[in-house]
């Protein structure tokens, strides 16, 4: 997959053992370690997680060879926690060669299913999702691409478990966020669908037939950002002081040119080497959720 604007370069969940998410991510999903040590603080810095200087940390990629990047942080659980049900990034939606092989396996890997695959019925069959928690309570969505959608296209997988082809956001104000997306990057609107959301209304207790709005956020007919609706129960996400937020707490998004984004920086644009980055400049910034974005430029 060529590296267009808006392109999905890689996801970040924080976990309370690192060993035992590796045993997850790498030995069970097949994801290729690529890269290990401990978060230098000037990066740490750069993401507003001061505190997390030093912690230890994992990429990895697909055997594919796709440029996308899954990070590992490791930091303590917060008690406070509940997936799906704060603001922030809310999963990571990878593409599949097989659903059906994982509900055999995940659980003994450290991995909750959440979902299981099902078919679905109310919408065109374009793929057939699963959802999973790890064990830092993340979501990572595993869907079996099966066709693309109107006015998009979906990966198909190259591995076992390959990209992260949509990026899951929970937000106070869908359409603020759809349009910082838009007005601040560049990115295009794409449709809106209203759906029973099972995550969703499972998490909150609602009937199974409460319908939720979402707007995909894209750019041409590449899928990027899923903006959802959250019922006015939904909080901020409690998080150590210092510390990245809990679960998926990070997404990283190739830009043309970080100095055409009209963002306000938590620190100045920088050129960064290692996996992921590759000798280009990124810097990060504030969704209008609060949630922390990533932006690493293409360079050339």
């Amino acid at each position: 997959m060529s590296i267009a604007h808006g392109t999905i370069l890689g996801g970040l969940s924080t976990v309370p053992d690192l060993a035992a998410a590796l045993r997850g991510y790498r030995d069970t999903l097949g994801l290729v370690l690529v890269e290990q040590g401990e978060l230098e603080a000037d990066l740490a810095a750069s993401w507003n997680c001061p505190a997390n200087a030093g912690s230890p940390y994992a990429v990895l990629r697909p055997k594919s060879g796709e440029p996308c990047w899954f990070r590992l942080v490791e930091q303590p659980e917060h008690p406070e926690f509940k997936p799906a049900r704060s603001y922030g990034w809310a999963a990571f939606e990878c593409t599949v060669e097989d659903v059906w092989h994982w509900p055999n396996v995940v659980e003994d890997a450290g991995f909750q299913i959440v979902g299981p695959p099902k078919n679905l019925e109310n919408i065109e069959p374009a793929f057939i999702p699963m959802q999973v928690l790890g064990t830092g309570r993340e979501m990572v969505y595993l869907n079996q691409v099966l066709n693309d959608m109107p006015g998009t296209d979906l990966p198909r997988a190259g591995s076992p478990v390959d990209r992260i082809f949509i990026v899951v956001l929970a937000t106070p104000d869908r359409e603020a966020s759809v349009s910082w997306y838009a007005d601040k990057l560049g990115l295009t609107r794409g449709a809106d669908y209203t759906l029973p959301y099972s995550m969703i209304n499972n998490a909150f207790g609602q009937p199974a037939d409460t319908l939720t709005t979402i707007t995909m956020v894209q750019h041409a007919r590449m899928p990027i950002v899923e903006v959802d609706d959250y019922p006015a129960e939904a909080i901020a996400r409690a998080r150590h002081e210092g510390m990245l937020p809990p679960g998926n707490a990070l997404v990283s998004l190739a830009v043309r040119d970080v100095d055409s984004c009209d963002v306000d920086w938590i620190t100045p644009p920088k050129v960064r080497d290692g996996a992921i980055y590759e000798g280009r400049r990124t810097a990060t910034a504030l969704g209008a959720g609060g949630e922390l974005i990533e932006l690493i430029e293409l360079g050339g």
